[in-house]
This record gives structure tokens, sequence and C-alpha cells, in this order.
């Protein structure tokens, strides 16, 4: 049976699809019955992901989006889209009297540029259909900040103040863009934060989630009601998941 919520058909590019969240929303994507398109910069690591996906349609684009260039190319090869979900991110603990504009540079460029450079690489080469989702990945510490999450936390609240802007931007097309901001996912890189705090800090922030720590389903779920047509009337908003 045919419901709002099926994504059967709907072409949808996620980045980051290496590996953690990204990986998982592509995966789950697929399962629904999209066609998914995935991108990542670890070669090895997003062919493993695309061998997991079991879509006659799949397609595979490594892309470091870093790199303007390969952004560039990047959105010139992709289909028409009816979703986009930017999982790409990279985490920061820095106190702030360590931080430099190459500390700020890297999380940004990564956070903040790649998503925004990319977007309007869609939108001018006119490769997202009327009607579509944007879905941004954001964080819950942007309302609950953390010692040491200075840059992360900055990256995060501006991709949220730019959904923001552009979903009015792009209301008139009914393309619509939301913003996802989990508290904390068992991902690998919840184990690099592990290794540069105490067992101790990680058990106190476990305790403050009141359904303990999230998994990458619980993300990619919400990601595929964003995508779905059951989330027609929402555009501009900043699901919190987690409960904090």
């Amino acid at each position: 049976m045919i419901t709002p919520f099926t994504l059967i058909d709907k072409s949808i590019l996620v980045t980051g699809a290496s590996s953690g969240l990204g990986k998982q929303i592509a995966l789950s994507l697929d399962v629904m019955g999209a066609q998914v398109i995935i991108s990542g910069r670890n070669t090895e690591r997003l062919q493993e992901t695309f061998s997991l996906l079991k879509g006659s349609n799949k397609v595979c684009l490594q892309a470091d989006l870093s790199d303007e260039k390969q952004i560039e190319e990047m959105a010139a090869k992709v289909c028409s889209l009816d979703g986009v979900v930017h999982s790409a991110g990279i985490t920061s603990h820095m106190p702030a009297r360590f931080i430099g504009s190459k500390q700020i540079n890297e999380v940004f460029i990564i956070n903040f540029l790649a998503p925004v450079l990319l977007t309007r690489q869609l939108i001018s080469k006119r490769k997202i259909n009327k009607g579509a989702s944007l879905v941004f990945l954001s964080s819950i510490a942007t309302k609950h900040p953390y010692f040491g999450g200075g840059i992360y936390i900055s990256s995060k609240t501006a991709i949220e103040g730019y959904a923001k802007t552009l979903a009015l931007e792009l209301a008139s097309e009914r393309i619509r863009v939301n913003v996802i901001s989990p508290a904390v996912i068992q991902t690998p890189m919840l184990d690099k934060t592990a290794d540069t705090i105490s067992d101790e800090a990680v058990e106190k922030l476990r305790a403050v989630h009141p359904l303990g720590f999230g998994m990458p389903d619980d993300v990619a779920n919400t990601v595929a009601f964003l995508i779905s047509d059951a989330s027609k009337w929402m555009t501009g908003e900043n699901i919190r998941l987690g409960g904090m």
C-alpha cells in the first residue's frame, strides 16, 4: 500500500555516507525504496556502504567536500534529486584558549562551507526537483553547550541559521528545508570523543539522556520522515532528538 511515508522512486543524495550517521541514513533510505546516491571522501569505506545497498539504481560518487572543485564536479554528475541529506561532518573538542584559525577552518569547511557550497551548486545546476526535501544535521549541543565545544557548536549553529534562511528562499519552489539536532548517538564519532574525555564524563553525559544514547537508525528514521511527503507541510524546522 502506498502511503505518504513511502520513499519509492525518490532520488536522494546522502553525503558523508562512508561511516556513522551518513552510512546508516543511506542504508535505511535504501531499504525504504529510495534511489540512493552516496558520497564520501574515503573510497574504501564508501565502497563498503555501496556494497550493502540493495536498490538497483544506487550510485556512488567519491568526493572530498573540502575541495570546492570536487563539489562542483559531483553536483554536475548527480541526477535530478528529490532530496539531499547533508550528513558529512566532523567534531571538535578544544578549549577556547587553544583555538586558532587552523582549527576553525578544519571544522567550518566540512560542517558549514561544504553543505552551503554543495547546495548552491545543486540549485544553480537545477538538480533539485520542485517538492524536494533538504535535510541538514546539526546537534543538540547548540542548545546544551559543553566545555571545549566552541568550534563545533559554532559551526552547527551557523548551519541552523543558514537552513532556516534557505527554507524561506526555496519555499516558492515547494522545496522544504529542515534540520535534525540529535543528542549523543552511538557512532565512531562518539568513540573518538570518548578517547579524549574520561569514562566518568561519558557516564555523566549518558545520565542526562532520559532514553540513553541514541542509535544511528533513530536519526535515519527521522530523516526518512522529512524526506517523505508525510512532512510536506514542514519547512524551516529543527527537530531535536534525545529528550534533552
